[in-house]
């Protein structure tokens, strides 16, 4: 009867992981956004004209208009045809925008595909080829192996990685899913504790942690 009551516990957490890793993930690509604005401001303006930055910079706000309106394929299909054209940042930022609306459209191999390809791209900044690699992780997260994921986020989560925050937050969860709990529990706690982590991983964290706080 014992086996009984724990199998229905483990189930109950698993349960719970879930429903934290699918609150958490928005949080990741809402930070991800959010750098991605910021980088627009910044490389746009590197050695490109005032006109066309003007003209591309229109290419990209209509194309964004698609994407919220829900016209996702056309969207996806504006933004790579800025991003085969272009010669500014704008290029890396299209690329990272048509990913995402592949994503919404539900594509996601492709997308994942598409952020693979710019996570290899010499010619992209390095923020914006790391970014690429944490995306598609994250949107492998749910059918990749235990194996594939560690690999993805490997060179992620190394102290140099501009991403390492958001990077270890997902391996603590890889472990944890491969029953590696003690290795789980010391990364989050590392999040938890470290002061330049940004709060919401850090809360997210802690939070975690109670939840396997109780576990051997």
């Amino acid at each position: 009867m014992s086996d009984i009551f724990r199998e229905v516990d483990e189930d109950l957490r698993q349960e719970r992981y879930a429903k934290l890793w699918s609150r958490f993930g928005k949080y990741v690509i809402g930070a991800a956004v959010s750098v991605v604005v910021v980088a627009a401001v910044f490389i746009t303006w590197q050695n490109v004209t005032e006109s066309r930055r003007q003209a591309e910079g229109e290419q990209f706000a209509e194309a964004l208009a698609l994407a919220r309106d829900g016209a996702t394929a056309q969207a996806a299909t504006a933004f790579n045809r800025l991003a085969e054209n272009s010669g500014s940042g704008y290029r890396a930022l299209a690329r990272l925008q048509a990913a995402a609306a592949l994503v919404k459209a539900g594509s996601v191999d492709d997308a994942v595909a598409a952020y693979d390809q710019l996570a290899t791209d010499g010619s992209v900044d390095r923020i914006l080829r790391d970014l690429g690699a944490l995306l598609a992780a994250l949107h492998r997260f749910d059918t990749a192996n235990n194996e594939e994921m560690l690999q993805r986020l490997g060179p992620l989560v190394l102290d140099s990685n501009a991403w390492r925050y958001s990077a270890r937050e997902m391996q603590a969860l890889v472990y944890r899913r491969s029953g590696d709990t003690e290795q789980s529990r010391s990364l989050l706690q590392a999040l938890a504790d470290d002061q330049d982590a940004p709060n919401g991983i850090r809360s997210r964290a802690a939070e975690l942690l109670g939840v396997i706080g109780g576990e051997g």
